[in-house]
């Protein structure tokens, strides 16, 4: 059942006051902070995204609620949007990663976490060694961006670190991301999903929607959404399940969750796309001798590798193009399903 704007209203003030008043640090929330969503431990970063979060202030660490690694590849001089950015955590390891020439846009709807965050941005500055901060934060519900100014076609690289499920209105959120991107653009996002649609009588709790389960899609939602606001099909990158207190699933009862991690590309849907052979020369940086575009397609320096025709369009019309050579291109062999199902054979956290 869909909310009523009234209902959406009261849900989006008691986020509010939840994030901005209620949790003051990560440990005070409910869910079990063990939660990952690396595929397998230990979680090994490449060394120049470690080194980045090294970097962050530790006032700024003990506000990051996430539930997940939000950084994607390939973001060297690149403008991101960070879609509920809280206290600037992952705004300002970006903000190292993207380097002087790039930018990063937190946006956020509570007065609280932004005050804080901007706090931060000339210590972040100096850490760097910029010459001018390259990081700003802007009040916003993320629903409705074009209220900050945010225009179309703006953003090479949108992020979002368990912010989504928070929403009483996903498809506008995935709607307003797709608008801000550029053609070829990527939304890269970390999220808590439910292997059912979540009943009416969770909605209604107030903790339960702070704490992201009340909010979480049902997963087929989610590629459904994705596909009708015109984004390609979700591309897996990792999941876990999520250990719930048994003071939550008292509430929730049998619904299980996971903390999942998805890309949408904002690529032609035009069902002309070709499936292709294509080569990866290692240019990304951190990713020498492999890449992970998602949890079903790895690929190795030099080796030929066929991809479907979705992938295929998103590699040539994306960042990514500069770091793949398409050998052939080859006539369809019958539809392939693309896997977006974040239960199937996930791990425990």
């Amino acid at each position: 059942m869909a909310c009523t704007k009234e209902k959406e209203f009261q849900i989006l003030e008691d986020m509010k006051e939840y994030y901005g008043k209620t949790i003051q640090n990560k440990d005070e929330l409910m869910i079990n902070n063990s939660t990952s969503t690396c595929d397998a431990p230990p979680c090994k970063l490449p060394r120049h995204i470690a080194d980045a979060l090294e970097l962050i202030h530790p006032d700024v660490k003990a506000k990051s609620y996430g539930c997940g690694m939000t950084v994607p590849e390939l973001l060297e001089g690149t403008h991101v949007l960070d879609l509920g950015s809280g206290a600037g955590h992952d705004c300002f390891a970006l903000a190292k990663l993207v380097g002087e020439r790039g930018h990063v846009t937190g946006v956020d709807m509570t007065e609280e976490q932004l005050e804080f965050a901007r706090r931060y941005i000339d210590y972040h500055r100096e850490t760097f060694g910029y010459s001018k901060p390259n990081t700003d934060f802007v009040m916003a519900y993320i629903e409705k961006l074009g209220d900050a100014g945010l225009k179309d076609d703006t953003f090479d690289v949108i992020i979002s670190n368990c912010v989504v499920n928070l929403s009483p209105d996903k498809r506008a959120v995935l709607k307003e991301a797709h608008r801000v991107l550029k053609p070829g653009g990527e939304m890269y996002f970390s999220d808590m999903y439910a292997d059912q649609v979540v009943p009416d009588h969770i909605k209604q709790h107030k903790v339960l929607w702070g704490e992201g389960f009340a909010g979480a899609l049902w997963w087929k939602d989610l590629v459904r959404i994705t596909r009708e606001v015109g984004f390609s099909t979700p591309r897996l990158v990792k999941a876990s399940n999520i250990n719930i207190k048994k003071s939550i699933q008292d509430l929730t009862g049998n619904i299980k969750y996971v903390a999942a991690t998805y890309r949408l590309f904002k690529v032609p849907q035009n069902g002309n796309n070709m499936p292709a052979d294509v080569v990866y020369n290692g240019s990304v940086t951190g990713h020498d001798e492999v890449i992970a575009l998602d949890k079903h397609n790895t690929f190795k320096v030099g080796s030929v590798a066929e991809v479907d025709p979705e992938l295929s369009a998103i590699i040539q019309q994306s960042r990514f193009a500069s770091a793949f050579t398409v050998v052939t291109s080859k006539s369809p062999d019958g539809e392939k399903t693309i896997p977006t199902n974040p239960f199937s054979g996930t791990r425990a956290a």
